[in-house]
């Protein structure tokens, strides 16, 4: 099967290794490449036998990878470091150049070498850090928007890294080339912002109405990659084009759906361009050079912690921030195999460097988590209170909430609650991870914290502890679990209420002693029948009858453990055979010119008069003594038996 057997290969091995990563707390990038070193010629055993051909396929991965950083990338994310970020990121690649090219000189490496491997270590592995942020609870902190923020800058700088570097093979030749690759970039940009932001979004518009999610899928990709080889036709990086793709297309409409849709792709692809970075990967020449890749591991790590502390330091960030980016932010991150493979292709280094850069860089990953994780007891040697490093909360008083709702989830259905709560004046904090999300509801006046609900430090950030009640919307059941374990940890008597995918996690969530489950698709299913039903002209009575019966079976569990909910839903019956509803009377009605007290109405019919609309005005609770008149529009409730009664004796046989 040649190439089809090498990627089921290499996808089997990628699930194995990733799923091995995964439980000892490591990024799956780390089992990718992990799968490359298995299946590599290096290691023997099970060999993959078109190394180049998946190389080939890699590069489809590099281009992916960029156009999806495009499609992610926003000045709104740099907004709030914006200064460190845009002036402090190009200082600390400078400075970490500089340390790399003088590594590379210590070792022995010519100048063009040392200034390869001085840009290879200036990167940093965004997928790690983010990785690391979550799982120590980090993320939604001060110090973790800077890592971000650099990252993010970081990322960017890769594009014009892989176009300058290349033309320093020939300085006499390249520096020439050089500027004419400056200018064709330029007209690039600028004819993209022109020409792309007016058509792209039209196409986009026009493939988005025909309907097809395998079109829109098509046209996503279509326009990444076929962006990116016009740049590779007109002497410019192939990834460069499907980056500014993607930066045009973010400011669409359809950016998010774009960037939704593609992540699989990227992800399928990118796990071919771990894996093939893994295959050059040879434990033969981590023991021959043991020495010079410990070397380069300890001097880069170090030296780079320092500058990322120095560089925080000096854009007056204190506390715990320099000491947090400077032990999160020293390895050499995934985006320095893109620019090493470039590197290869184009004959700037060879292949001793590329395997020495790719040995250090997967060792620095793997120590990231256990040194990041010091942080905390590194700087409690001299403050004592780090883990109270504030997250970013917005409108949330001093002596914080007693009695409070905890609301995990600031989408849809957590924003509509938030406003409904907001109207009915009860205290609430919406805990949010998207800081889109967070911003919304910032500026719609919503106490709100920023961070991931299933660290404990957030949930003490939004007062779980003194909460009375928690509502999880969120539809990932790991990441609920997780948030009602820690919630509960803190607050035994918590009520809790949380929304799941199916009756299948009715045991889950009773173990976990949630008090409601609500099924969002099972209640929009009941709505539309019953609205379907009433179209039908079937009694509103039997309707809700019948829309009832099926909730109680589904929610048996939790009615009988929950007499509060059984009565509610006893209190919906009962009021549905008293339902309001509005009648007209006709001009021969034997009700016309005469007092509710005449007609004796609710003792002839059973139905009660609450309230008359006349002439467009709202008689709200009449008297006995109300004369009614033709045309007039009379609220009326009772019985089902009782309204009809009250229809014929209105002479209407249809209410209004």
């Amino acid at each position: 099967m040649g190439i089809a057997t090498d990627i089921i290969l290499i996808v089997v091995a990628a699930f194995f290794c990733g799923l091995a990563m995964q439980r000892l707390g490591q990024p799956l990038i780390l089992g990718y490449i992990a799968a490359g070193i298995v299946l590599g010629p290096h290691t023997g055993g099970l060999t993959v036998s078109g190394i180049h051909e998946i190389e080939l396929l890699a590069e489809i991965g590099i281009a992916l990878l960029l156009f999806a950083l495009g499609l992610e990338f926003s000045l709104k994310d740099l907004k709030p470091v914006r200064r460190i970020a845009l002036i402090g990121t190009p200082v600390q690649m400078a400075l970490t150049l500089g340390l790399g090219f003088g590594i590379g000189h210590w070792i022995g490496l010519d100048w063009k070498s040392s200034l390869w491997l001085g840009a290879l270590v200036s990167l940093s592995s965004t997928m790690v850090i983010l990785k690391t942020l979550m799982n120590q609870g980090w993320l939604g902190t001060l110090s973790s928007k800077v890592m971000i923020g650099m990252l993010i800058v970081q990322d960017l700088a890769v594009v014009p890294m892989m176009i300058i570097l290349p033309r320093l093979n020939d300085p006499a030749v390249g520096l020439p080339a050089l500027g004419f690759a400056a200018l064709k970039a330029v007209g690039f940009l600028v004819a993209m912002v022109l020409l792309g932001t007016r058509y792209l979004p039209r196409l986009m518009s026009y493939i988005a109405r025909l309907g097809s999610r395998e079109l829109f899928l098509l046209a996503i990709t279509a326009i990444g990659l076929g962006i990116g080889y016009i740049t590779h036709l007109a002497g410019l990086s192939f990834a460069f084009g499907a980056f500014v793709a993607g930066m045009v297309l973010s400011e669409s409409d359809y950016g998010h759906q774009a960037l939704s849709d593609v992540i699989p792709l990227r992800d399928l692809f990118g796990l071919l361009f771990f894996s093939s970075v893994g295959m050059l990967f040879d434990p033969a020449f981590l023991l021959d050079h043991v020495g010079e890749v410990l070397f380069l591991v300890l001097t880069v790590c170090l030296g780079k912690g320092l500058i990322f502390a120095l560089v925080s330091y000096i854009f007056h960030y204190r506390n715990v921030i320099p000491l947090a980016v400077g032990l999160g932010l020293f390895q050499i991150g995934e985006f320095s195999f893109v620019l090493a493979r470039v590197g290869v292709s184009t004959g700037s280094i060879g292949n001793d460097l590329y395997t020495l850069v790719l040995t250090a860089a997967i060792l620095s990953m793997v120590l990231t988590p256990l040194i990041s994780g010091q942080t905390g007891k590194i700087y409690a040697l001299k403050k004592q209170w780090f883990r109270h490093e504030k997250l970013e909360t917005s409108n949330i008083p001093d002596q914080g909430f007693k009695g409070h709702v905890v609301i995990i989830g600031g989408g849809r259905i957590g924003s509509q609650i938030g406003q409904i709560l907001k109207g009915l004046n009860i205290s609430f904090v919406i805990i949010e991870l998207d800081h889109r999300r967070f911003e919304i509801a910032r500026t719609s006046g919503m106490a709100v914290v920023y961070g991931d609900a299933s660290q404990s430090i957030v949930l003490e950030a939004a007062g779980v502890k003194k909460a009375s009640l928690l509502i999880v919307t969120l539809p990932d059941l790991v990441t609920a679990r997780l948030a009602i374990v820690q919630s509960k940890g803190q607050n035994e008597e918590l009520n809790i209420v949380v929304q799941a995918a199916g009756p299948d996690y009715f045991d889950v969530m009773r173990n976990l002693g949630v008090s409601e489950v609500v099924l969002p698709e099972f209640e929009a299913s009941l709505e539309m029948t019953r609205q379907s039903l009433i179209h039908l002209m079937i009694p509103p009575a039997d309707v809700q009858r019948h829309t009832d019966a099926i909730r109680q079976e589904l929610y048996a569990a939790f009615f009988n453990s929950n007499e509060n909910y059984r009565t509610l839903s006893q209190l919906r019956g009962a009021e549905q055979q008293f339902d309001l509803q509005w009648i007209r009377l006709s001009r021969d009605s034997s009700l016309v010119n005469r007092s509710i007290g005449e007609s004796q109405i609710r003792k002839t019919t059973g139905a009660s008069v609450v309230g008359v609309v006349r002439d467009g005005t709202l008689i709200p609770n009449p008297d006995a003594g109300l004369v009614l008149m033709a045309e007039d529009l009379v609220a009326i409730i009772g019985s089902g038996r009782s309204r009809e009664a009250f229809e014929l004796k209105a002479g209407s046989l249809h209410p209004a």
